[in-house]
């Protein structure tokens, strides 16, 4: 739903956890946010109380009159402010105790409620503060994993993307308009030059597929890489896990069918968020509790965006290895690693994708850029903007419109027909930046992010 913008509204903006925290940020937007602001906190002394100046004041718990924390207040007066409302926020001791306090004494007053999800950004776009990639980006920025992902985050919310789709988006109104003006008033203009014509959607289509290749592979950068390690028993997986998350998270003994249970670690790789995953090493076995977890494995198998198939050197590819190779769904990129290159290597075995030792480290960069270039994620550093999953769709959306003008064109149809495609094609880009609003393009967007936001 579209939530009323004539509400004040509060939210705690800052994270809140049980363990001890420095400061905590309560915000405050709309007309009556100084107010209530006055009404909970006393300000000692002569303190000015003026737009984008601090003071310092106490927050008193309005029945007991007692003092529930002192407190820094940032005013921030309409349009200058992040919803272009009046705001206000309230800097207190962090922790759970004092900040909820504080937001019960706000909450209490007349004209004001709680935040919902996001209505602090979406307030923001209806106010024309932000439009909606801007509003998307510090979302993808809270949530950032990586330097990188916050790069692309902070091109977004610069106003990147919005430059690139406004400008494709008035280059086909402009062609539009041209196109329509001939079919109402043919006989006093002068005829529009259909390859010219051609050439500017083609023009307009060919970026819109560079930006749809390039969040193909920004999306690793923004969600990252789910990395399963499967494989026979004692072939070394932990080890492996280990080694690249450079801690001790598995237990690593000579006991075939020590990992149970799927164990996973959070590493970064050039830049890229990935999710190692251990599993329990694929056999038949009596063992209740091992059956399960090989029961998981072959699950976490089918999720994966890579897998690495584990085998060890000393003994070499098996029917069993080859059996589990034959697992391995074929949309899943897989890595054949043989292990233990330390020991002495037998000569019945495949040829691996590497060689490596997780005891000495042998292969391990190898191991690195061959998960990288399988994604073909080492090719990502030009990349300037990456799209989400909503925007790739409205891109995508837009250049099947284009391609069927093109189709259109290619028929030697009316200019007519032309338009219909085109039309569509400029509602998809408005949807993208937010110039095509709805209740449920809103709600769908903001109700992802989190309350104090």
């Amino acid at each position: 739903m579209c939530l009323p913008t004539e509400d004040t509204i509060a939210a705690i903006a800052s994270a809140v956890s049980p363990g001890e925290g420095g400061i905590a940020v309560i915000r405050i937007s709309g007309k009556f946010s100084q107010k209530i602001c006055k009404q909970i906190v006393y300000i000692p002394g002569n303190q000015v109380w003026s737009s984008h100046r601090v003071v310092y004041g106490h927050v008193i718990d309005q029945v007991t009159k007692k003092q529930i924390d002192e407190v820094l207040i940032l005013i921030m007066e309409s349009p200058r402010s992040f919803t272009r409302e009046d705001v206000v926020e309230i800097h207190c001791h962090g922790g759970l105790i004092s900040v909820h306090r504080i937001m019960e004494q706000i909450l209490s007053q007349p004209n004001v409620r709680r935040a919902f999800p996001g209505e602090f950004s979406q307030r923001a776009v209806l106010n024309g503060r932000l439009d909606l990639t801007q509003a998307e980006a510090i979302d993808d920025l809270i949530s950032a994993k990586s330097q990188k992902a916050a790069d692309l985050a902070l091109a977004g919310l610069n106003g990147h993307l919005n430059k690139e789709i406004n400008l494709y988006r008035e280059k086909l109104l402009d062609q539009l308009s041209e196109i329509e003006a001939r079919i109402d008033f043919e006989e006093d203009l002068p005829p529009l030059n259909k390859e010219e014509v051609i050439a500017n959607i083609v023009q307009i289509k060919d970026a819109l597929q560079k930006l749809i290749r390039d969040a193909r592979q920004g999306c690793y950068f923004r969600n990252g890489l789910k990395v399963t390690l499967i494989g026979l028993p004692n072939v070394g997986k932990s080890s492996i896990l280990n080694l690249l998350s450079k801690q001790e998270k598995a237990i690593v003994t000579s006991i075939p069918g020590t990992t149970r249970d799927l164990l996973e670690s959070e590493i970064i790789l050039d830049g890229i968020p990935i999710t190692l995953v251990d599993t329990a090493g694929i056999r038949n076995t009596n063992d209740e509790i091992e059956i399960v977890g090989i029961e998981r494995s072959q699950k976490a198998l089918l999720t994966s965006d890579i897998v690495i198939l584990v085998f060890d050197l000393s003994v070499g590819w098996s029917k069993e290895s080859e059996e589990l190779s034959n697992q391995i769904p074929e949309h899943i990129p897989k890595l054949i690693v043989g292990n233990k290159a330390d020991i002495s290597v037998t000569s019945e075995i495949i040829n691996p994708d590497i060689i490596f030792s997780a005891l000495t480290g042998k292969g391990k960069n190898d191991l690195i850029q061959s998960l990288l270039s399988l994604c073909g994620v080492n090719k990502t550093h030009d990349i300037e903007i990456a799209l989400n999953e909503r925007q790739l769709d409205l891109v995508t959306s837009t250049a099947n419109c284009l391609n069927k003008t093109l189709e259109v064109a290619n028929q030697d149809l009316p200019w007519d027909f032309w338009t219909i495609d085109l039309r569509e094609a400029i509602q998809r880009l408005g949807e993208l930046t937010g110039h095509e609003l709805s209740e449920a393009l809103l709600d769908k967007i903001f109700s992802r992010f989190c309350i104090g936001k």
